[in-house]
């Protein structure tokens, strides 16, 4: 039992201190690597966005985060396959063979890589053109939602149901952000057609302008809601359309909070919201 133990310590040992130290060195050299270009990828992605003067605070900050987190996953998965194909050849594998073999299987499953390659030549330009970033609101294809994450193959987004979406780029055909630069209050609202409007218009412009003043909605609203035009006769109602812009991911709490206000002053001044109505006229038969 001794001998049999000292054999295993006179092969293990030197094994350890020979290859074992390298692959230590190999192991820290690659976490360390990886910091210092982590540390280079933020900067140089931070002067590269503070080089674009047509982008707001906010925006350049979605925008840094969005490429440092790209840029840093796809350093890491290179640095990790260096990493692990050096400790490899350390153990005593040869790394050739299998890199052979990866060949070999990159070929066989070349018609569907072409796929891979699609979605990953696709978030290239998406990432480059800036189309949207993490913590924009967007709809792709008909789903919408927050951008929770973006890599080079896919995009991945939450609706408001909190039900979450993977996107692969090569499938989006259309593209539309919602929280980009600004946001609009985009409002349609019906009155009666026996309604002053001349009045009306003083009423809703009144509103929007208190809104705007308001100190818990002021810093989220860029211009007050105004009415802009009639946007439609319809059967029952004078549809008017009202217009405001606000900071991005807002437009939806302040046109709620124009809805409330807009109602208590129609009733407070007499305007009539008209709903759809039906007159039946009752026929007596003669007798």
């Amino acid at each position: 039992m001794q001998e049999t133990h000292k054999k295993w310590s006179e092969a293990v040992i030197p094994w350890l201190l020979d290859h074992g130290i390298k692959i230590a060195i190999i192991a820290v050299a690659a976490w360390v690597l990886n910091k210092i270009v982590s540390r280079i990828i933020i900067r140089a992605v931070r002067v590269a966005v503070m080089a674009d003067q047509h982008t707001s605070e906010e925006g350049a900050k979605k925008r840094e985060d969005t490429l440092v987190r790209i840029f840093n996953g796809a350093v890491r998965i290179i640095i990790i396959l260096l990493a692990t194909m050096m400790i490899l050849q350390e153990i005593g594998l040869e790394i050739g063979p299998l890199i052979a073999g990866a060949g070999i299987v990159g070929l066989a499953v070349g018609f569907g890589g072409q796929y891979l390659i699609r979605d990953i030549i696709s978030g290239l330009f998406l990432i480059l053109e800036n189309q949207y970033r993490i913590g924009d609101i967007i709809n792709i294809n008909g789903t919408g939602g927050l951008v929770e994450d973006i890599n080079l193959r896919k995009t991945r987004i939450r609706d408001i149901n909190g039900i979450v979406h993977h996107i692969p780029h090569g499938e989006i055909k259309i593209v539309s952000n919602l929280s980009k630069s600004y946001a609009r209050v985009n409002l349609d609202i019906g009155i009666s057609y026996n309604t002053d409007l001349e009045h009306v218009i003083e009423v809703i412009n009144r509103t929007g302008k208190e809104l705007a003043e308001d100190p818990r909605f002021k810093d989220s609203i860029i211009s007050p809601p105004q009415f802009l035009r009639i946007n439609d006769f319809a059967d029952s109602a004078i549809v008017i359309k009202i217009l405001g812009d606000t900071k991005p991911h807002k437009q939806w709490e302040i046109t709620g909070e124009l809805r409330k206000r807009l109602k208590i002053a129609f009733d407070r001044e007499g305007i009539e919201i008209p709903f759809p109505q039906r007159v039946v006229h009752q026929v007596k038969s003669k007798e």
